[in-house]
Protein backbone atom coordinates (compact mmCIF):
# COMPACT_ATOMS: atom_id res chain seq x y z
CA UNK A 1 0.00 0.00 0.00
CA UNK A 2 1.89 2.96 -1.28
CA UNK A 3 1.16 6.71 0.45
CA UNK A 4 -0.54 7.80 -3.25
CA UNK A 5 -2.30 4.74 -3.45
CA UNK A 6 -3.96 5.52 -0.09
CA UNK A 7 -4.41 9.20 -0.22
CA UNK A 8 -6.46 8.32 -3.34
CA UNK A 9 -8.59 5.58 -2.08
CA UNK A 10 -9.02 7.57 0.94
CA UNK A 11 -10.92 10.34 -0.92
CA UNK A 12 -12.96 7.90 -2.07
CA UNK A 13 -14.02 6.75 1.21
CA UNK A 14 -14.01 9.74 2.69
CA UNK A 15 -17.84 11.05 1.70
CA UNK A 16 -19.16 7.94 3.18
CA UNK A 17 -16.96 7.72 6.24
CA UNK A 18 -17.84 11.62 6.82
CA UNK A 19 -21.46 11.04 7.38
CA UNK A 20 -21.17 8.35 9.13
CA UNK A 21 -19.12 10.38 11.58
CA UNK A 22 -21.75 13.07 11.17
CA UNK A 23 -24.71 10.81 11.88
CA UNK A 24 -22.64 9.52 15.42
CA UNK A 25 -22.17 12.67 16.30
CA UNK A 26 -24.38 15.22 14.89
CA UNK A 27 -22.18 18.16 14.97
CA UNK A 28 -19.85 19.03 11.87
CA UNK A 29 -17.12 20.84 13.65
CA UNK A 30 -16.65 17.60 15.39
CA UNK A 31 -16.89 15.30 12.03
CA UNK A 32 -14.20 17.88 10.72
CA UNK A 33 -12.03 17.22 13.35
CA UNK A 34 -12.16 13.09 13.81
CA UNK A 35 -12.25 12.75 10.06
CA UNK A 36 -8.97 14.77 9.95
CA UNK A 37 -7.48 12.95 12.73
CA UNK A 38 -9.03 9.57 11.19
CA UNK A 39 -6.39 10.78 8.00
CA UNK A 40 -3.51 11.44 10.30
CA UNK A 41 -3.57 8.14 11.80
CA UNK A 42 -4.28 5.48 9.03
CA UNK A 43 -1.50 7.32 7.64
CA UNK A 44 0.80 6.86 10.47
CA UNK A 45 -0.26 3.84 10.52
CA UNK A 46 -0.47 2.60 7.08
CA UNK A 47 3.03 0.11 7.54
CA UNK A 48 0.62 -1.61 9.62
CA UNK A 49 -1.67 -2.15 7.13
CA UNK A 50 -1.60 -6.03 6.20
CA UNK A 51 -4.39 -6.38 3.79
CA UNK A 52 -6.48 -8.74 6.10
CA UNK A 53 -9.18 -6.25 5.44
CA UNK A 54 -10.40 -3.93 2.76
CA UNK A 55 -8.44 -0.89 2.88
CA UNK A 56 -12.55 0.94 3.79
CA UNK A 57 -13.12 -1.60 7.12
CA UNK A 58 -9.17 -0.62 8.10
CA UNK A 59 -10.37 2.94 7.90
CA UNK A 60 -13.59 3.04 9.06
CA UNK A 61 -12.13 0.88 11.72
CA UNK A 62 -9.88 4.05 12.63
CA UNK A 63 -12.41 6.46 12.64
CA UNK A 64 -14.88 4.66 14.34
CA UNK A 65 -12.10 4.10 17.46
CA UNK A 66 -11.99 7.99 17.45
CA UNK A 67 -15.66 8.97 17.18
CA UNK A 68 -16.53 5.90 20.02
CA UNK A 69 -14.26 8.02 22.39
CA UNK A 70 -14.99 11.12 21.73
CA UNK A 71 -19.03 9.58 22.05
CA UNK A 72 -18.47 7.97 25.52
CA UNK A 73 -18.00 11.78 26.93
CA UNK A 74 -21.31 12.57 25.81
CA UNK A 75 -25.25 11.52 26.91
CA UNK A 76 -27.46 9.79 24.93
CA UNK A 77 -30.40 11.95 23.45
CA UNK A 78 -34.20 11.14 24.56
CA UNK A 79 -36.30 9.24 22.53
CA UNK A 80 -38.38 12.65 22.04
CA UNK A 81 -35.61 14.47 20.79
CA UNK A 82 -37.49 15.44 17.84
CA UNK A 83 -40.61 17.13 20.15
CA UNK A 84 -37.89 18.78 22.44
CA UNK A 85 -36.28 20.59 19.78
CA UNK A 86 -39.47 21.32 17.58
CA UNK A 87 -41.04 23.10 20.71
CA UNK A 88 -37.95 25.22 20.94
CA UNK A 89 -37.40 26.02 17.70
CA UNK A 90 -41.14 27.01 17.82
CA UNK A 91 -40.36 29.65 20.82
CA UNK A 92 -37.14 31.03 19.66
CA UNK A 93 -37.87 33.64 16.60
CA UNK A 94 -34.26 33.91 15.59
CA UNK A 95 -33.88 30.56 15.29
CA UNK A 96 -37.00 30.52 12.41
CA UNK A 97 -35.57 33.60 10.87
CA UNK A 98 -32.38 31.73 10.54
CA UNK A 99 -33.90 29.48 9.21
CA UNK A 100 -35.69 31.50 6.17
CA UNK A 101 -32.37 33.13 5.95
CA UNK A 102 -30.80 30.09 4.45
CA UNK A 103 -33.77 29.42 2.11
CA UNK A 104 -34.24 32.46 0.85
CA UNK A 105 -30.41 32.57 -0.15
CA UNK A 106 -29.11 29.01 -0.14
CA UNK A 107 -29.20 26.93 -3.76
CA UNK A 108 -29.07 23.94 -0.85
CA UNK A 109 -31.63 24.49 1.08
CA UNK A 110 -35.01 23.02 -0.64
CA UNK A 111 -36.84 21.38 1.93
CA UNK A 112 -38.11 17.70 1.22
CA UNK A 113 -39.92 15.04 3.14
CA UNK A 114 -37.19 12.27 2.40
CA UNK A 115 -34.19 15.02 3.61
CA UNK A 116 -36.46 15.08 6.82
CA UNK A 117 -37.25 11.33 7.15
CA UNK A 118 -32.80 10.99 7.33
CA UNK A 119 -32.28 14.19 9.62
CA UNK A 120 -35.15 12.48 11.86
CA UNK A 121 -33.19 8.82 11.83
CA UNK A 122 -30.20 10.95 12.74
CA UNK A 123 -31.12 12.78 15.48
CA UNK A 124 -33.70 9.60 16.87
CA UNK A 125 -30.53 7.04 16.81
CA UNK A 126 -28.80 8.95 19.30
CA UNK A 127 -31.23 7.93 21.83
CA UNK A 128 -29.43 4.04 21.47
CA UNK A 129 -26.89 3.03 23.23
CA UNK A 130 -23.08 3.28 21.41
CA UNK A 131 -22.45 0.31 20.09
CA UNK A 132 -25.81 -0.35 19.44
CA UNK A 133 -25.70 3.38 17.43
CA UNK A 134 -22.53 2.25 15.29
CA UNK A 135 -23.98 -1.56 14.15
CA UNK A 136 -26.77 -0.19 13.22
CA UNK A 137 -25.35 2.40 11.12
CA UNK A 138 -22.70 0.48 9.76
CA UNK A 139 -24.74 -2.06 8.62
CA UNK A 140 -27.81 -0.74 7.56
CA UNK A 141 -26.92 2.60 5.90
CA UNK A 142 -23.16 1.98 4.99
CA UNK A 143 -24.05 -2.12 3.74
CA UNK A 144 -21.24 -3.91 5.61
CA UNK A 145 -21.43 -7.10 6.68
CA UNK A 146 -21.08 -8.93 10.00
CA UNK A 147 -17.89 -10.19 9.99
CA UNK A 148 -16.63 -6.36 8.82
CA UNK A 149 -18.70 -4.85 11.55
CA UNK A 150 -17.08 -7.39 13.59
CA UNK A 151 -13.23 -6.05 12.85
CA UNK A 152 -14.24 -2.45 12.53
CA UNK A 153 -15.59 -2.66 16.44
CA UNK A 154 -13.45 -5.23 17.60
CA UNK A 155 -15.80 -7.88 18.85
CA UNK A 156 -16.99 -11.12 18.22
CA UNK A 157 -19.83 -11.45 15.06
CA UNK A 158 -22.45 -12.60 17.67
CA UNK A 159 -22.49 -9.91 19.49
CA UNK A 160 -22.26 -7.02 16.96
CA UNK A 161 -25.66 -9.42 15.53
CA UNK A 162 -26.88 -8.97 19.17
CA UNK A 163 -26.50 -4.81 19.22
CA UNK A 164 -28.16 -4.99 15.04
CA UNK A 165 -31.23 -6.61 16.28
CA UNK A 166 -31.85 -5.52 19.80
CA UNK A 167 -30.99 -1.53 17.30
CA UNK A 168 -33.72 -2.65 15.27
CA UNK A 169 -36.12 -3.73 17.35
CA UNK A 170 -35.52 -0.52 19.29
CA UNK A 171 -36.14 1.81 16.32
CA UNK A 172 -39.21 0.30 14.52
CA UNK A 173 -41.13 0.21 18.61
CA UNK A 174 -39.76 4.14 18.11
CA UNK A 175 -41.16 4.61 14.58
CA UNK A 176 -43.87 2.80 14.88
CA UNK A 177 -45.05 4.83 18.05
CA UNK A 178 -44.30 7.97 16.34
CA UNK A 179 -44.52 8.21 12.77
CA UNK A 180 -47.11 9.44 10.81
CA UNK A 181 -46.31 8.30 7.73
CA UNK A 182 -46.21 4.47 8.54
CA UNK A 183 -48.54 4.86 11.30
CA UNK A 184 -52.10 6.72 11.34
CA UNK A 185 -51.93 6.76 14.90
CA UNK A 186 -48.23 8.07 14.91
CA UNK A 187 -47.99 11.31 16.87
CA UNK A 188 -45.13 12.80 14.95
CA UNK A 189 -46.31 14.50 11.50
CA UNK A 190 -43.41 17.11 11.25
CA UNK A 191 -42.60 16.10 7.78
CA UNK A 192 -45.69 17.31 6.35
CA UNK A 193 -45.40 20.31 9.18
CA UNK A 194 -42.41 21.43 7.69
CA UNK A 195 -43.25 20.46 4.53
CA UNK A 196 -46.38 22.96 4.87
CA UNK A 197 -44.03 25.67 5.98
CA UNK A 198 -41.67 25.51 3.71
CA UNK A 199 -43.61 24.56 0.24
CA UNK A 200 -46.74 26.20 0.97
CA UNK A 201 -47.88 25.66 -3.08
CA UNK A 202 -46.99 22.09 -2.79
CA UNK A 203 -49.66 19.44 -2.16
CA UNK A 204 -48.07 17.57 1.16
CA UNK A 205 -49.96 14.28 0.71
CA UNK A 206 -49.04 13.77 -3.18
CA UNK A 207 -45.08 14.30 -1.77
CA UNK A 208 -45.85 12.23 0.79
CA UNK A 209 -47.41 9.34 -1.32
CA UNK A 210 -44.38 8.91 -3.83
CA UNK A 211 -42.74 7.90 -0.46
CA UNK A 212 -42.50 4.32 -1.03
CA UNK A 213 -42.43 3.92 2.56
CA UNK A 214 -45.76 5.94 2.90
CA UNK A 215 -46.94 3.80 -0.10
CA UNK A 216 -46.24 0.67 1.75
CA UNK A 217 -47.77 1.75 5.18
CA UNK A 218 -50.55 -0.17 5.28
CA UNK A 219 -49.85 -3.18 4.01
CA UNK A 220 -46.00 -3.99 4.71
CA UNK A 221 -44.88 -5.73 7.95
CA UNK A 222 -43.02 -3.64 10.65
CA UNK A 223 -39.03 -4.63 9.53
CA UNK A 224 -39.73 -4.31 5.84
CA UNK A 225 -41.15 -0.12 6.57
CA UNK A 226 -37.81 0.15 8.16
CA UNK A 227 -36.10 -1.08 5.40
CA UNK A 228 -38.38 1.18 3.25
CA UNK A 229 -36.89 4.09 5.59
CA UNK A 230 -33.54 2.93 5.35
CA UNK A 231 -33.31 2.88 2.00
CA UNK A 232 -34.48 6.72 2.35
CA UNK A 233 -31.12 7.26 4.61
CA UNK A 234 -29.41 5.86 2.13
CA UNK A 235 -30.22 8.08 -0.52
CA UNK A 236 -29.13 11.22 1.48
CA UNK A 237 -25.46 12.53 1.33
CA UNK A 238 -26.08 14.85 4.86
CA UNK A 239 -23.02 16.80 3.66
CA UNK A 240 -24.14 16.82 -0.41
CA UNK A 241 -27.81 16.86 -1.05
CA UNK A 242 -30.30 19.30 -2.38
CA UNK A 243 -30.93 20.69 1.20
CA UNK A 244 -28.04 20.09 2.76
CA UNK A 245 -27.25 23.48 4.12
CA UNK A 246 -30.81 23.70 6.15
CA UNK A 247 -30.67 19.91 6.89
CA UNK A 248 -26.95 20.96 8.68
CA UNK A 249 -28.27 24.19 10.14
CA UNK A 250 -31.13 22.27 11.82
CA UNK A 251 -28.82 19.33 12.93
CA UNK A 252 -26.39 22.66 14.54
CA UNK A 253 -29.47 23.78 16.04
CA UNK A 254 -30.83 20.22 17.58
CA UNK A 255 -27.72 19.15 19.12
CA UNK A 256 -27.47 23.14 21.03
CA UNK A 257 -31.12 22.02 22.76
CA UNK A 258 -29.89 18.84 23.34
CA UNK A 259 -26.69 20.14 24.81
CA UNK A 260 -28.83 22.21 27.20
CA UNK A 261 -31.85 19.90 27.76
CA UNK A 262 -29.23 16.78 28.89
CA UNK A 263 -27.71 19.91 30.79
CA UNK A 264 -30.93 20.71 33.20
CA UNK A 265 -31.43 16.99 33.30
CA UNK A 266 -27.82 16.70 35.37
Amino acid sequence: MTVERFNAEFEQIKPQLKSYILRMTASVEDTEDILQDTWLKASEKLATFKGDSSLKTWIFAIGSNLTIDHQRKRKRWPEQVTDICREAALNDPMAFQKTMEIITTSQYAKFEIKEHIAFCFTCITKSLPLEQHLCLLLKEVYDFKVKEISTIIGNNEAMVKYHLHTARAKMIDIFEGRCALINKAGMCHQCSEINGIFNPKQNTQEEIVKIKMAQEAEKADKQKLFDLRMEVVKGIDPFASGAHELQLHHLTFNRKIMEEYLKKEE
